[in-house]
């Protein structure tokens, strides 16, 4: 089965060179991989992909900026496979990965994504467990699963537990949603938007505890830095505001209190918060070095 492994890029390039090696070094064969460069200031990573010499690596470039939602919806329009990928230029495949999600496509034929295990890693690469990370793991379901319809929706409005880098799509259905898939105006919510949109059409998901996949957590990502400043939160109240909207009329009534709480975007919220009190309190703590005359 071909893979489409599509790559978003604007950001590290010894990061980007590490995930591009790890979709080669795939068990699984049958794949391309596209790297959409966003107009990164630099030709290093260009030439870095076309010194592989690898018919399966493809490079294009934006003729100007567009910034994280329209970049993946061109991604997702580039797609010819039936199944698809948009993986982090920071993110890692294990070997095994590509493998084991096209194995379940396979049982699954009629499933829209599969939702394999996860770890995390740090800028190092080394392996973590943030709080966050930790809350969501709890969230997932406790075992393979195969979820639909309103149990779906509740789990994911929870709190999003799926790690969208690591996904596998089915493009026929993500192209039913129009918009070659995501919402615009959304750079948060944009994955759970569509996890969401697919849902309320009938569409499956099959969650595989299995780690296959390491998702790199760093403070330069766009949810740790709209986080800082609040955006994320004015992004993420107004989605759950109109999703409540949207389940009430659809009579889905545990959906519509799940998206009226979003406890796990209000705890998010309210821990960004005191950190940001903190970092201010020890700002005004630190000792103020005398200026030289």
């Amino acid at each position: 089965m071909l893979v489409d492994v599509m790559m978003p890029f604007y950001g590290d390039f010894t990061q980007l060179r590490q995930a591009v090696l790890s979709v080669l070094y795939q068990t699984h064969r049958d794949f391309r991989i596209t790297v959409v460069d966003d107009c990164y200031p630099d030709d290093a990573p260009r030439r870095w992909l076309e010194s592989l010499a690898d018919d399966r690596v493809g490079y294009l470039r934006n003729d100007t900026n567009l910034g994280v939602n329209v970049n993946f919806r061109r991604c997702v329009e580039l797609v010819t496979a039936e199944y698809f990928v948009v993986m982090g230029c920071d993110d890692v495949m294990h070997s095994g990965y590509l493998a084991r999600v096209v194995e379940l496509a396979g049982t699954y034929p009629r499933a829209a994504v599969i939702a394999p295990g996860v770890q995390i890693i740090d800028d190092a690469g080394a392996v973590v467990r943030p709080l966050g990370d930790r809350v969501k793991h709890r969230l997932a379901p406790r075992e393979a699963s195969v979820l639909s319809g309103q149990d779906l929706a509740v789990s994911l409005l929870h709190g999003n537990w799926t790690y969208f880098p690591s996904l596998l799509w089915r493009t026929e259905v993500v192209r039913e949603v129009g918009e070659q898939g995501f919402r615009q105006g959304l750079d948060v919510v944009l994955d759970l938007a569509l996890l969401l949109d697919l849902t309320v059409g009938g569409a499956s998901l099959v969650y595989d505890p299995r780690v296959v996949f390491s998702y790199r957590r760093h403070a330069a990502s766009v949810s740790s830095v709209l986080a800082a400043d609040g955006d994320r939160f004015i992004e993420e109240s107004a989605f759950f505001d109109a999703e409540a909207r949207r389940y009430a009329a659809l009579g889905w009534s545990r959906a519509e209190r799940a998206a009226k709480v979003h406890l796990t975007s209000r705890l998010h919220h309210g821990l960004a918060r005191l950190r940001a009190i903190a970092r201010s309190a020890a700002d005004f703590a630190r000792p103020r070095v005398p200026r030289r005359r």
